[in-house]
């Protein structure tokens, strides 16, 4: 008799849609695993015995593979190793975070000194800065003022990050974008 231990949904954080025990219809399997005499290619029903007199789940692991691979697991113990290393990759990717910094075309020099000072607090951080000059009516006249004062605000932060990209003129706005350098290994 073959029984149905575990059942995949019942848990509402069970994102993982893994076939187990009856739901498995195909008629032969490879099987894998460490707990397996002999691995190889057997009949569906010849895996689910073996899966229940060891009181464990059959899984079908990769179900595209041409005959399916199927283990037999503890499937909850499964779900919670998945989900284990689902948060872990989570915890390693890093949050790029970007932060804006609005230069008119004449900005004065305390303004600027200013806004540098919060692109360097930003970088020191980690965030990227996205440093623009927004040109308002006839002030699109001067936008080499513009460019200039975003490479100089560029050479000023060349020790904390580098220019992604250089300033670049969309329609009324010249944006370019700063990220950090790499933080020294302690």
């Amino acid at each position: 008799m073959i029984r149905q231990r575990s059942k995949p949904g019942q848990n509402p954080k069970d994102e993982f849609n893994y076939r187990i025990n009856n739901q498995i219809r195909v008629p032969q399997v490879r099987l894998v695993g460490d707990n397996i005499e002999n691995p190889g290619v057997c009949s569906t029903s010849e895996a689910m015995k073996l899966a229940d007199q060891m009181e464990l789940d059959l899984v079908e692991i990769s179900p595209k593979a041409d005959p399916p691979v199927c283990r037999i697991i503890d499937y909850q113990k499964f779900l919670y190793q998945q989900r284990k290393k689902q948060k872990e990759l989570k915890q390693k990717t890093v949050q790029v975070v970007v932060k804006e910094i609005r230069f008119g075309p004449n900005t004065d020099e305390h303004d600027y000194n200013f806004k540098l000072k919060h692109a360097e607090k930003f970088l020191s951080e980690g965030s990227k800065v996205k440093a623009f000059v927004f040109f308002k009516g006839r002030s699109i006249l001067f936008k080499e003022k513009g460019e200039i004062l975003l490479l100089k605000f560029a050479q000023d932060l060349e020790e904390l990050g580098k220019v992604e990209q250089l300033p670049r003129l969309e329609g009324k706005r010249m944006t370019m974008f700063i990220t950090p350098k790499a933080a020294k290994s302690k």
